[in-house]
C-alpha cells in the first residue's frame, strides 16, 4: 500500500473543519437544538442534552 501525504493546504482545511464542528456542538448545545445527522442512510436528530 502506498503512503498518504497531507498537503499543507488539505492540513488547514482539515483544521478549519474541526473548528467548525466545535462551533456547531457549542452552538446547538446553547440553543438547545437537535444536530441533524445521516446515519445508515437515515436522517437522525440527535438532542443537545447528548451531545
Amino acid at each position: 500500500m502506498g503512503e498518504h501525504t497531507t498537503t499543507p493546504t488539505q492540513k488547514k482545511i482539515i483544521d478549519a473543519m474541526d473548528k467548525v464542528y466545535e462551533k456547531l456542538i457549542e452552538s446547538k448545545k446553547k440553543t438547545n437544538s437537535d444536530l441533524v445527522v445521516m446515519k445508515d442512510g437515515k436522517i437522525v436528530r440527535i438532542k443537545a442534552s447528548s451531545l
